[in-house]
């Protein structure tokens, strides 16, 4: 894997836009101060492949892709990988709830050519090539198909990110070997021994399948073929003889069909013929006809004369008056009479009222004089009793003084108040005056009640007045409505005259439906006649059409009897003449069956000489029967032939099932991969150690024993060390040897496009001596000189970086981190 381009947005430190373009940089360098975000450049290369960081610590770490206070980080990595070139794009999003998840993951594969400097003009996602893949889960098998190298190989092997530089000197053997098996793509040995075991299994199913089919496959000798060949020659000698004899057989049935088609055809003509008959009772219909017509004309004339005479009735009351009249002229007299009578009674009652009237007028007038006197009764005794009170003041006084209370004169309490002297005015004053007022009250009392009584008689009399008005204003009406009138006795006797009208003008009516009725049946009676007649003659025109053919005689449009009974006669006598030809027709169907009779007997024998049987269509049977024996030899020769290449195809199944079975037991157990890979770790252990003497000034040499790496420490007499036990500065250098030897040695090693393009270093440069350093810098140097690996540092080492000929210089605001490219 070789990066191109790689953009950046919203991606931890770089909060904006960012592109860092690799086209040409074979060996560069990432250079800036510490927290720049240099490692961030390498750290977007794995996030764009693989969704994750190593520094993040999985998949829960995914919200560090955000920049801080962004909501969407993206980020976009051009590649190129066995030749082909892939747009590997990440979007991370943080939703309202502060979830961070991953929005958008792709992989194209770009067309060839494509020039990636149009990716800054704006190209939409379809411009950039075929989809790979399109969510997060097709992202890693796609990446893997595409880099050849799982995360954890990537970042051990191409990508070594800080704090994971040494992890393929430290890994267990187990994985290690993984990640060589990926490398080199020995995997594919393990998967030629599962195809060749397949194909051993598919041959031999083959085999068995041929073995059960030429065991279905009976033995075909000459002897068969030719008894089928013979059988070939009988079936074609048959069907010449029939092909002769069909056209005979059709001769002789078509002139059969044909003599027994005329002798149907005569007897066909004595059916029609001999159907023809009279209907029975054809003579009755006429007679019918004229008998329905005659009662519906007497019909017709009794209607007349029930009508004429409900019309008479009818005049005859209209003439009699109107019946209303002379019973509202009825009614009036009996209300005269009934309301003289009333108007009587009604003006005795206001003699009486007025009577009763006048009388409580002077009981009235006799109450107002009493209660005048009474009022002047009481002023009198008014008078009276203040004259006494005058007279005796003392006793005026005291009427007001009360025991216990003071004295209106001289306002002393009065203990007990004296008892009024007997002969006292004063007290006889107030006892005429208290007499005069009861007298004064009663007789007011008494002129209202007859004055109330009075007003009640008014009214009385007054209604009594007014319904005699009326009494006579309505007898005064009736007089006037009855002065020309008749007497009742001549309006009784000719509401009776009324009466007697009505009922025979009903009587009438009722004989002049019943007439109606009577003539609409006698006409019913005249139309089911005249429609038996006129189907009568139908048929007769129906039956002597059937016999148009035979010319039969006009007939009288008079008389239907007449007209059926000629029809019968000339068909009796065409019957005759018909029966006279008929049995020569007979005679001659007997000779033509005998004629096909005798070339079907004919065919028969033939059929029967073959062996065959008897078919209704012989022509048929007979090309059948070559069809079928043709058919059986060919069966027989593509039998025989079908063994022949059976046992051909046999053998050819047999070679490719042992030539299988052999490889696969080659492969078997992996024993050819384990072989494979002592010899590429012999190489790799070969390579770093070579590296490392020059690294360690040739302290130290690489060795591995079982698959467990060791140091040779020569400035300690050879000593055998294990790698755990090395420094810091000896980890980094041991390390680099190997990862400087897998890049090396990778290309000729690997079977596959899994190959390491690419390498970019991000650990402790800074922790080496001058002259290690300058080691390091040289063998970079080499390794980037051959042309065929991208070799990448990330450092703030000046010394290592001014040698190095492109730099990206990574540095980083209160906003934002940059990355601008200096050098070639």
């Amino acid at each position: 894997m070789r990066p191109i381009r790689l953009d950046m947005a919203g991606f931890t430190v770089f909060r904006e836009e960012t592109t860092v373009d690799f086209t040409d940089a074979d060996f560069f360098v990432l250079v800036g101060p510490t927290g720049s975000g240099k490692s961030t450049v390498l750290d977007a290369i794995c996030f764009a492949l693989y969704g994750t960081v190593p520094r993040w610590g999985g998949a829960r770490g995914l919200a560090n892709a955000l920049a801080p206070s962004a909501t969407e980080a993206r980020v976009r990595l051009v590649f190129e990988s066995a030749g082909d070139r892939y747009v590997a794009t990440r979007v991370v999003r943080r939703d309202g709830r502060g979830a961070v998840k991953t929005a958008n993951a792709g992989l194209q594969l770009m067309p060839a050519g494509f020039d990636v400097t149009k990716l800054d003009t704006g190209l939409s996602p379809d411009d950039l090539g075929e989809v790979v893949a399109g969510t997060p889960a097709e992202m890693e098998e796609a990446v893997l198909e595409a880099v050849g190298l799982p995360y954890e190989q990537f970042t051990s092997c191409v990508v070594l990110p800080q704090g994971q530089f040494a992890d393929f000197l430290h890994a267990k053997p187990a994985t290690r070997q993984q990640i060589l098996v990926n490398l080199l793509g020995l995997g594919v040995y393990e998967a030629v021994q599962k195809r060749a075991t397949e194909r051993a299994g598919q041959a031999e199913a083959k085999l068995e399948a041929v073995d059960r089919m030429l065991a279905g496959l009976a033995a075909v000798d000459d002897e068969t073929v030719a008894g089928a060949q013979a059988q070939v020659d009988r079936a074609r000698e048959l069907a010449g003889a029939v092909a002769v004899a069909v056209p005979e057989l059709e001769r002789a049935r078509a002139t059969a069909r044909e003599v027994a088609a005329a002798l149907a055809a005569r007897d066909a003509e004595l059916a029609v013929l001999a159907g023809v008959r009279a209907p029975d009772g054809i003579a009755e219909l006429a007679r019918a006809v004229t008998t329905a017509r005659a009662a519906a004309d007497e019909a017709g004339a009794a209607v007349a004369l029930a009508e004429e005479r409900e019309e008479k009735l009818r005049g005859e009351l209209t003439a009699a008056g109107d019946e209303s009249a002379l019973r509202l002229l009825l009614k009036a007299h009996g209300d005269r009479d009934r309301l003289t009578a009333e108007a009587e009674t009604v003006r005795a009652a206001v003699t009486g009222a007025q009577a009763e009237h006048d009388a409580a007028a002077r009981a009235l007038a006799e109450a107002r004089a009493a209660a005048e006197r009474a009022d002047t009764e009481l002023e009198a005794a008014f008078r009276a009793h203040e004259e006494a009170k005058a007279t005796d003041q003392a006793v005026a006084l005291r009427a007001h003084l009360v025991d216990g209370a003071p004295c209106p004169v001289c306002e002393q309490v009065v203990p007990r108040v004296p008892a009024v002297p007997a002969g006292s005015a004063v007290a006889r004053a107030t006892a005429a005056g208290k007499a005069a007022r009861a007298d004064s009250e009663a007789a007011k009392r008494a002129v209202q009640d007859r004055d109330a009584a009075a007003r009640d008689l008014d009214r009385v009399l007054l209604r009594a007045r007014a319904q005699h008005d009326q009494l006579r204003a309505r007898l005064a009406e009736l007089d006037d409505q009855l002065a020309d009138a008749a007497a009742p006795a001549a309006l009784r006797a000719a509401l009776d005259e009324h009466a007697r009208l009505r009922r025979a003008l009903e009587e009438a009516a009722t004989a002049v439906r019943a007439g109606r009725d009577a003539a609409r049946r006698a006409r019913g009676a005249v139309d089911g006649a005249e429609e038996r007649l006129r189907r009568a003659w139908r048929d007769f025109d129906t039956a002597r059409d059937r016999l148009a053919r035979f010319g039969p005689p006009a007939a009288d449009r008079d008389d239907v009897a007449a007209a059926w009974a000629t029809l019968a006669g000339w068909a009796g006598g065409e019957a005759d003449r018909r029966r006279a030809d008929r049995t020569g027709l007979v005679d001659s169907v007997a000779a033509a069956q005998a004629a096909a009779t005798e070339v079907e007997e004919r065919i028969a024998a033939l059929f029967t000489a073959a062996g065959l049987a008897v078919a209704e269509d012989p022509g048929r049977a007979a090309a059948v029967a070559v069809e079928r024996a043709e058919a059986e030899l060919r069966r027989l020769v593509e039998r025989r032939e079908q063994a022949a290449e059976l046992r051909e195809q046999r053998a050819g199944h047999e070679r490719e099932s042992r030539v299988a079975r052999a490889l696969a037991g080659h492969l078997r157990a992996n024993n050819f991969e384990r072989w494979l890979l002592a010899e590429a770790l012999d190489l790799l252990v070969d390579g770093a150690s070579r590296i490392l003497r020059e690294l360690s000034g040739g302290q130290y040499d690489l060795v591995h024993d079982k698959g467990e790496f060791f140091v040779v420490d020569h400035h300690d007499a050879g000593l055998r060390r294990g790698v755990r036990t090395l420094s810091g500065g000896e980890t980094f250098q041991a390390s680099l040897a190997l990862a400087l030897a897998l890049s090396e040695q990778l290309a000729g090693m690997s079977t596959t496009a899994a190959s390491l393009e690419s390498i970019v270093l991000d650990e402790g440069f800074g922790t080496l001596d001058a002259a290690t350093l300058d080691t390091v810098a040289a063998t970079l140097e080499s390794l980037a000189a051959r042309g065929d690996r991208m070799v990448g540092v990330v450092t703030h080492v000046p010394a290592l970086a001014e040698r190095i000929p492109v730099r990206y210089e990574v540095r980083k605001d209160a906003r934002t981190a940059r990355v601008e490219r200096t050098g070639l």
